[in-house]
């Protein structure tokens, strides 16, 4: 069963609540060796995935189609939809960095380092996805 882009935004925010909670309740042992802090840097790059599915699936629940699928590939459209995805990362990535940096010093680095890496794989993931469809989409 497909869930929508509501119960994902729920269960999104949940998923985010839990785990900023969890790594505030363990930050002093996240913190205690560099094994641990780079696990910290690692949790916070999840934030960073979940609060961009969060904020994606706000945007489309409340009507704002920003993804490739909003209309006509116009030059406006196109940097217009650029944009909205560049402020929804930029977001994500400032929270995520921010609950790295109430954990070590050191997790604010490798939160971004892990969070460049997840991004590139949704990216991917998602241009793997999208082609499938759109293949599908021809035959017929």
């Amino acid at each position: 069963m497909a869930s929508g882009a509501g119960s994902s935004m729920l269960y999104s925010f949940l998923l985010f609540t839990v785990i900023l909670s969890l790594q505030e309740m363990y930050r002093s042992k996240l913190a205690s060796t560099e094994l641990f802090t780079i696990l910290g840097g690692f949790i916070s790059s999840l934030l960073f995935l979940v609060l961009l599915t969060l904020i994606g699936n706000f945007q489309e629940t409340c009507g704002m189609k920003t993804g490739w699928g909003a209309g006509e590939c116009t030059f406006s459209l196109l940097s217009r939809m650029l944009l909205s995805s560049i402020r929804r990362i930029i977001l994500a990535e400032g929270v995520a960095l921010i609950a790295a940096g109430t954990v070590h010093r050191v997790c604010i680095t490798t939160c971004f380092l892990f969070s460049a890496g997840l991004l590139y794989e949704v990216n991917k993931l998602s241009g793997l996805i999208l082609s499938k469809s759109d293949s599908k989409t021809r035959r017929y």
